[in-house]
């Protein structure tokens, strides 16, 4: 891993503990519909490439969307959680 690599991630992690879990549904639920919007121009993209890359292509895209619909389907689920606790809480 590049030197700073994980200092990028950290921060990348902590300006998300800081989206509100509505924000982070919207922006994944967002995600998916240009995911699907873009269907029709994936296919017309990768029409000029070699099967073999067509393929693997289209492979990493459907892992992207497997992937953000699990991420949607977890915050859903840690929404509908009567209390959050893994947030950090003021002390009394």
């Amino acid at each position: 891993m590049p030197p700073g690599h994980m200092a990028i991630w950290e921060e990348f992690s902590q300006t998300l503990l800081m989206i509100t879990i509505d924000e982070r549904i919207a922006r994944t639920e967002r995600l998916l519909r240009r995911l699907e919007d873009d269907k029709p121009y994936l296919r017309a993209r990768l029409s000029a490439l070699g099967a073999e890359h067509r393929q693997s292509a289209s492979a990493f895209a459907d892992r992207v969307r497997a992937e953000a619909e699990a991420e949607l389907r977890r915050l859903l689920a840690e929404r509908g959680t009567p209390y959050d606790w893994t947030m950090p809480q003021p002390a009394d």
